[in-house]
């Protein structure tokens, strides 16, 4: 049940932020519209740090079903739990987009443009080319689970007590690692990076009433899904095939 509750409330508190700073930027009449991708990033990043040091403790702070995933599939992590983490991390991305949204109720009803009432819950492609999508959401997966990997000691560790995780490579690093992503990486799809982050935001976003709000976008929502998922596992396959030559 600890594990549950820490990811529940790590992944909250990264949409609250992840999804507030997005709704400050981008919709009409608030301190920080327009203020542009550096703000979105970082606040990102940050966003990240501060999930870390709540669940690091209690969970390891996977608070993205790709770290999950990826761990389990290079040994460093119990299958047993990755469905337990898995919904705890929707359910509380989720939960994060809906008081972000709540917090900036009155500049959601300044616009109905419905990009901009989508644009705080999941993330859009800036050119939509499937494949080029999926590719960019795999590479930057693959860059964030292969460094994870890399900077953890998980066979010094039982999973069964202490689930490793983003906690255990450190708040800031995890951080600093989030923000160059986004710097480097995020600029052609947003840089979910991690499924829940999106897919609890969309369905938020298809589930609470707005004015002039368009689609969820389920048409695209395979790609921040699946991209995320198959990085993770190519940075799991090639980090234990490498295993016995850099560790």
């Amino acid at each position: 049940m600890k594990y549950f509750v820490a990811e529940l409330i790590g992944t909250f508190i990264l949409l609250l932020l992840g999804s507030g700073v997005v709704a400050n930027v981008v919709l009409p009449k608030t301190k920080g519209t327009q203020s542009g991708w550096m703000v979105i990033t970082t606040a990102w990043a940050f966003a990240v740090f501060v999930a870390v040091v709540v669940a690091g403790p209690y969970s390891g702070a996977h608070i993205n079903p790709a770290v999950s995933v990826g761990l389990a599939i290079a040994g460093e992590f119990s299958w047993d739990l990755v469905p337990i983490y898995v919904l705890a991390q929707v359910i509380g991305a989720g939960l994060g987009a809906f008081v972000a949204w709540i917090v900036y109720r009155d500049h959601y009803k300044e616009t109905t443009d419905p990009d901009l009432l989508f644009a705080p819950f999941g993330t859009a492609p800036a050119i939509k080319n499937y494949f080029s999508n999926f590719i960019s959401e795999v590479v930057g997966t693959f860059v964030l689970i292969f460094v994870i990997l890399y900077s953890t000691p998980a066979s010094l560790q039982d999973v069964q007590q202490t689930p490793i995780g983003l906690g255990d490579l450190g708040a800031l690093p995890v951080a600093i690692l989030v923000w160059v992503i986004g710097l480097a990486l995020g600029g052609t799809t947003g840089y979910a990076i991690n499924p829940a982050r999106d897919l609890g935001p969309r369905i938020a976003h298809a589930l609470i009433p707005m004015k002039g709000k368009g689609s969820s976008g389920w048409d695209y929502s395979w790609v921040p899904i699946l991209g995320p998922l198959v990085g993770a596992a190519l940075a799991a396959v090639l980090f234990i095939l490498l295993k016995d030559i850099l560790i």
